[in-house]
This record gives C-alpha cells, sequence and structure tokens, in this order.
C-alpha cells in the first residue's frame, strides 16, 4: 500500500522524473506556457540546447483542466533559505509529454518574493541546491557529481569526480567535510551470477526482501564522509564499511535521513540494521551517532547490549515481545530523520513506538546529547508529525501534522506545550528554518493550487501568524483555469461518529443542475484525505471533467484523533466500508445536485481495494467502478508483497495458521476475491507491472475474473510503471482512461 508513514507523491518531494522539457521564462514573468497559448504553439526553446519551437495546439483550448495541463505545470521540489534569510533557492521539474521526459533545474528568489530567477539551462538535470561557503555559493548535483556556483549561477565548478557516482550529499557546517550517499553492489540476498555467464538473466534469491518497491536489491546505499580540499572532495570512507544495510533506508529515504553536529564533528544517521526475513517482518529503524576524530558509532535508541526479541514471521507483532510495554522504551518502531539543535545539546527525530506497525502515530523525541534521556514533545498533539525543524533558541521546535483534513503548521517546546501558528485549508508540505530567528520556510499547496514556496511568521497567537507567497510558480496556467469549489461537511457514520467529507464541485457549478458524482475511496489505509494537490488523482481535473467529488476520511485516516486512526488494523472490510457508504448516501440524500442514478466509485492502493470490495457490496448504489493498484486477493497479497510487515499487521495472521485470531479469518473471508459471483457493474482496473507492493497479478486477476462473470471491464496495464505512473505520456494515457471509462457509465 502507498504508507501513511510517508507523503504521497502527490503531497511532497517525489521526484517523479528528471530529464528535458523547457526554459521556464520567470524572470521576466511572462511564462513559456503563456507565450505559448498566445503564439499557438506548445513548447518553448532552450537556447542553450537549441530547441526548435513546434507549431501545434495549444495546450489549453477552453478554462477547464486537463491532463496537457497538469503535465505543463511545474513541480517545486525542495527550498532553502540562504544564513541571513535573505534568498531563497529552490529546485523544480518540468515536463514534456511529447518528449516523454522530465528537467530539473535549480532558481533563486528574494525571500520578500521578487528578483526571481533560473539559475541552471543545461540539458542535464541539475538538483539538490544547497547553501555553503556562509551563502556565498549553492552546491548542487549533475551527473551525479557535486558543483559549485556562485549565488547568480556564474563561476561553475566541479568538485568531485567520483567514480561510484553521487546519489546525495550533505556539506559539514564548517564545510571542510561532505557526506555523499553512493550505491554498491549487494549480493547477500540475490547471489551474483558467474562471471562466465555475463548475459545470464536470472537471478538466485537466497532470503526475503530481495526486491523493495520497483527494483531487485542488487545494490544499497552507504554513507561516505570525505574531506573538503582546496582540490575537490576526496572518496572518503564508508560509515558502514563492511555492514549489510542500507542508509538511507529504501525505499523512499534521502539525505534527510542524516545530520551533522552544529560543531561539525559527529553525523547522526538513520538505520535499520536489518537484513533477509528480519528485515521484512520489522520497521525498527535506529538514530546512530558516529563520532569524526574517534570513529566510533553510539546507537541512541537502544542500549549497547540490546537484543531483539525472537518473532514469528507469520504473526502480527502487536502482541509479541518485541512490542510489550517493557520494551518499548527501547524504540522498537520507526525512527528517523535526526536534526541537531542549533546549540548542539539535543538531537530530535519523529519517532513510532510499535516495531511492525508502519503507520503508528508518528511522534517527535528530543535527545538531551548529556543525559542520554529521551522526551516526546508532541504527546498532546493527537496526530502524526510529519515533517519538523529546529528553531534559533534551541528550546523549540516547528513542524508540520494533519487535524480535520489539513496540514498546518504547529510548534513545541521542550515540555511538550504544543501550539498551532497556522490555520488554513491547505496542507504546508515541509518547514524549515527561514532566518536564525523564528520564521519558517515552507512549500504549501492545497486542491486549488499546486506546491509553492512560503514564509510563515509566526504571531502572539495564530490570527497574528503572517504566511506569504513568495513564489507563483503556476500562476500563468492556474489564471487560464476555472476551477472546482472546495466544500466541507461533516457526516454522520452508521455508528453515530462524526465524519470529515470533502465535497468538490466541478467549475462553472450550476446549482439547479444534477452531476454525476463519484466516491472518492483514500489508499494508506492511514493516508489523510487532505489539501492534497496530485497530478494524477487530481480533484480539480475530476471536477473539470463535470463531476461531483465525494471524498470521506474515513476511520482509519490520521488527524482526527488516534482512536479513529486505529481502527482500520485488522478490519478492512468492517465500519470503513460503512464509512464509505455513509458519505455516498448522505451526498445522495441530502445534496440536490449529486444524481444517484450516475455514482461510481473510484481509488488506488487501499482505496483499490475498497473498490473491488464494494463491487461486492454496494447495492446498486454505483454505475461504475476504477480500481488502480488495488488488492483483490488478500491471502495471495499476504505473501506477495515485500514488505511483510505491513500484511502482518494488518491481516493479524498468515492465512496458514490454524490459530489464526478471529480477526484474521475474518480478513480473508471477506477478500475482495470471494464475492466475484456478486459483481454485476462495469470495472476498469489499473495496475503496474513494477508495483512490487501490490502486485500486478492482484488488478489482472480482478479484470480477468470480472470478465469471465461476462462484466464489462477494461484492463490498462503499465509494463514500465511502479505503484505510481510517472512518466508522461502514461499519465496523460492514465487521465483518458480514466475519464473514458467514466464518460461511458456515467453521462
Amino acid at each position: 500500500m502507498t504508507h501513511s508513514r510517508l507523503p504521497q507523491c502527490s503531497h511532497m518531494h517525489c521526484r517523479e522524473c528528471s530529464v528535458f522539457l523547457i526554459h521556464y521564462l520567470y524572470m521576466n514573468r511572462l511564462s513559456s506556457l503563456l507565450l505559448a497559448a498566445l503564439l499557438g504553439i506548445t513548447t518553448v526553446a532552450t537556447p542553450q540546447n537549441d530547441v526548435k519551437i513546434e507549431k501545434n495546439k495549444p495546450i489549453l483550448t477552453s478554462d477547464l483542466m486537463t491532463p496537457e495541463a497538469l503535465w505543463a505545470m511545474g513541480r517545486i521540489a525542495s527550498a532553502q533559505a540562504s544564513p541571513d534569510g535573505k534568498t531563497i533557492v529552490y529546485q523544480v521539474g518540468y515536463y514534456s509529454v511529447k518528449a516523454n521526459k522530465g528537467h530539473q533545474v535549480i532558481a533563486i528568489v528574494d525571500a520578500d518574493g521578487g528578483n526571481a530567477k533560473q539559475l541552471t539551462q543545461a540539458s542535464a538535470n541539475e538538483t539538490d541546491p544547497v547553501w555553503i561557503a556562509g551563502g556565498k555559493r549553492i552546491a548542487y548535483l549533475t551527473k551525479q557529481q557535486i558543483w559549485t556556483m556562485n549565488a547568480d549561477g556564474t563561476d561553475r565548478r566541479q568538485i568531485t569526480n567520483d567514480k561510484t557516482g553521487i546519489d546525495a550529499f550533505l556539506f559539514s557546517p564548517d564545510g571542510t567535510k561532505v557526506i555523499l550517499i553512493k550505491s554498491q553492489p549487494f549480493h547477500d540476498i540475490i547471489k551474483a551470477n558467474p562471471k562466465d555467464l555475463p548475459k545470464a538473466t536470472g537471478r538466485r534469491v537466497t532470503d526475503l526482501m530481495y526486491r523493495h518497491w520497483d527494483h531487485y536489491v542488487e545494490s544499497i546505499q552507504h554513507p561516505w564522509l570525505a574531506e573538503v580540499n582546496a582540490n575537490g572532495v576526496t572518496e572518503g570512507i564508508d560509515l558502514l564499511a563492511g555492514e549489510p544495510y542500507e542508509c538511507p533506508m529504501e525505499p523512499f529515504g534521502g539525505i534527510e535521513q542524516l545530520a551533522w553536529s552544529p560543531d561539525s564533528k559527529y553525523i547522526a544517521y538513520t538505520c535499520r540494521k536489518k537484513k533477509g526475513i528480519d528485515y521484512s517482518i520489522s520497521t525498527d529503524s535506529d538514530i546512530y551517532l558516529y563520532d569524526t576524530e574517534a570513529k566510533t558509532t553510539v546507537n541512541l535508541c537502544k542500549p549497547a547490549n540490546y537484543q531483539a526479541p525472537a518473532c514469528n514471521p507469520s504473526h502480527t507483532l502487536k502482541d509479541q515481545t518485541v512490542n510489550a510495554e517493557a520494551n518499548l522504551k527501547n524504540n522498537p518502531g520507526y525512527d528517523t530523520n535526526p536534526q541537531f539543535s542549533p546549540d548542539g545539546k539535543y538531537i530530535a527525530w519523529q519517532s513510532m513506538a510499535r516495531d511492525g506497525y508502519e503507520a503508528d502515530i508518528n511522534r517527535l523525541c528530543v535527545y538531551d546529547l548529556s543525559q542520554g534521556t529521551k522526551t516526546y514533545v508532541t504527546e498532546s498533539f493527537d496526530s502524526n508529525v510529519d515533517a519538523f525543524c529546529w528553531q534559533g533558541d534551541s528550546h523549540s521546535l516547528a513542524f508540520i501534522g494533519v487535524w480535520h483534513g489539513c496540514v498546518n503548521m504547529y510548534t513545541t517546546d521542550l515540555n511538550g506545550t504544543v501550539t498551532q501558528i497556522t490555520d488554513d485549508w491547505a496542507d504546508f508540505v515541509s518547514v524549515a528554518p527561514a532566518n536564525n530567528g523564528n520564521k519558517l520556510l515552507a512549500m504549501r499547496q492545497s486542491m486549488i493550487a499546486p506546491t509553492d514556496i512560503f514564509i510563515v511568521t509566526p504571531g502572539k497567537n495564530i490570527k497574528k501568524t503572517k504566511v506569504t507567497q513568495i513564489t507563483n510558480e503556476n500562476k500563468h496556467i492556474l489564471d487560464q483555469l476555472a476551477l472546482g469549489k472546495i466544500t466541507q461537511r461533516w457526516v454522520k457514520t452508521k455508528d453515530g461518529h462524526d465524519m470529515l467529507v470533502w465535497v468538490i464541485l466541478p467549475p462553472h457549478f450550476d446549482e439547479t443542475k444534477r452531476y454525476p458524482t463519484l466516491l472518492f475511496c483514500e489508499g494508506g489505509p492511514q493516508s489523510p484525505v487532505s489539501q492534497f494537490w496530485s497530478y494524477r488523482w487530481n480533484m480539480q481535473i475530476m471536477a473539470a471533467n463535470g463531476y461531483v467529488v465525494v471524498a470521506p476520511n474515513r476511520r482509519g485516516l490520521p488527524g482526527f484523533g488516534h482512536e479513529w486512526n486505529e481502527m482500520i488494523s485488522s478490519h478492512w472490510t468492517g465500519m470503513c466500508m460503512n464509512d464509505y457508504l455513509s458519505a455516498i448516501d448522505d451526498a445522495a440524500a441530502n445534496l440536490p445536485f449529486v444524481d444517484r442514478e450516475r455514482m461510481g466509485a473510484v481509488g488506488a492502493s487501499f482505496g483499490g481495494f475498497s473498490v473491488y470490495y464494494l463491487a461486492g457490496h454496494h447495492n446498486n448504489r454505483f454505475k461504475c467502478f476504477i480500481s488502480h493498484d488495488g488488492a483483490f486477493n488478500l491471502e495471495s497479497m499476504y505473501t506477495d508483497t515485500e514488505e511483510n510487515w505491513f500484511s502482518n499487521w494488518e491481516y493479524d495472521d498468515a492465512y496458514w495458521n490454524k490459530d489464526a485470531t478471529p480477526e484474521a479469518k475474518a480478513t480473508y473471508e471477506q477478500s475482495p476475491h470471494r464475492f466475484v459471483d456478486k459483481w454485476d457493474t462495469p470495472i476498469l482496473c489499473i495496475h503496474g507491472e513494477l508495483d512490487y507492493r501490490i502486485n500486478a497479478n492482484q488488478g489482472m486477476g480482478a479484470f480477468n475474473a470480472a470478465r469471465m462473470r461476462g462484466i464489462p471491464a477494461e484492463l490498462l496495464i503499465f509494463p514500465d510503471e511502479n505503484h505510481w505512473v510517472l512518466k508522461p505520456q502514461n499519465g496523460v494515457l492514465w487521465q483518458r482512461t480514466f475519464f473514458d471509462w467514466l464518460d461511458r457509465w456515467l453521462k
């Protein structure tokens, strides 16, 4: 499933693709797309690459969102303030549907939003910009080597010539050292083929975790510590030399999983020091402290003599010894993303309490380096800490977290006093210092706007907080579009709970008309239906195609308290399915513009599972279904997925265990594939063959079953996509197929 411990690709800094598109004329405020529309063309030349202007149909032919308009949008991926807080450097990606590629560039803008300038214009991707040399220069990656340049883009210098290639980097505060993330061959699980068989394609697998997310695990990343001198950067030493563990952690970990101490003497890093079956059933990662002078490493989460309790790999860890109360002090869950306080006295990190539970509440832990004690400073916030940063005083931290369908910004002191500082119908998707004071740099999005960069100045109270937008990356496109209105409803569930439901209305909404309506089923299963902006599951493009969208925050989703969040595990087909029906029934009964004779249900991952389940339990509510990468047969899913901790926690037991819990037996008995005999409604199944989280056989099985039952069905299969759809032309094909199917049955 799409893990709730991670931002969805629609939420945050997912680098979906990286190659070439267009030169963005941001500085002149006359964007490339607007210019293209005025000239009747699709793209504008990049002079450095001699790309010819193409006479083509304009991207925007009306004021309604299209797949092409979505793919024409710039996608801001990262942002960092200069040490003096006056300038922001950031990364943005642009995409070409025709070329089926994208291009990552670097830009700067003043902290007041002025003097925006694109710094890089080469054909190669230039990524990961950070300030170095006290803000005088910018370091960045291109072609897996580190380069630097002046803040105005001049005097470019390559400072590494690493034979392995660099995936990420992090300079020490004093500039004398740098952490280099490098990939290296790994044949602990998949054995290397004999050298005299260079064309052999077979893989000899000896244990679990032989593939992860979308690739076979034949290499892992390690952090290397290198020196910076007048001649550039040395090759460095491997901090995990001889250890068969990854750092950062797959599949999504990045440089945020490592940190330097302010005095440049220590490195904190995240690692799960497990492999094979032990890795596959456990989420236990720890924070390690490496002394660059003594060359020693200490685990900050566990005592030196800690031995993990033995576990039954085919049973949930929730009631095994590793999660007994006495062992929770040893941090058996996810511990990730360390950050030193500015004064160097503390390290903070995100911490989940229990092993095997990828969606446990994410708390903020503060470790006192002198005392060796841990304090959890967000216990009064009954939701997840999605990202955080220290503030300049070293005694308070800012963080973002979801509450009631919005991701807002909060602060906490070392005593655990949490204060909310923004109250927007939006999602803040990152938070970082904007200067040495209390100003914060953030990226923010909503259902009506893709990601832009903001400066947040906390006030004495929430009403005094100032939120200032400093980029308008896609204003030139958004100004040409009519967007649907976002509304909020609170709906009573079958058992009397209040459930937040977002309702998205079509552009040019006419309250006298009746519209076809979609029930949006969220994935995760514990990812919030917040104010996210997606380039695939985009609420505005659904609305632009004439659909009302009903998007419930059913039980199991964060932002409504721990109890609501926990109600999904071991109960996939319980009340959460009734929550979907409560939401759509409320809309059909109480919203006069909803046409109850033209309703469909759509969803991905757990949302796709939900669609398959509803297909056998909807009592003629829906006229069509769409499931993307959904689980269909839970017995098969149990052993198909690569991260076995997920199935163990969610299902309780392996399907072959004769002493399985009642919840486990009910889970398998209620698997969607057991109710195909009740399917009676057209269904579109979508899947990627590189999806190793939910294997493609799940989508194929559902499609085959529907056709064998004589039900109208289609299968959209992507041989080269994973759990997401990342290539531009595949993305457009996805959208066209999606709306062709809906229009066929609902219009």
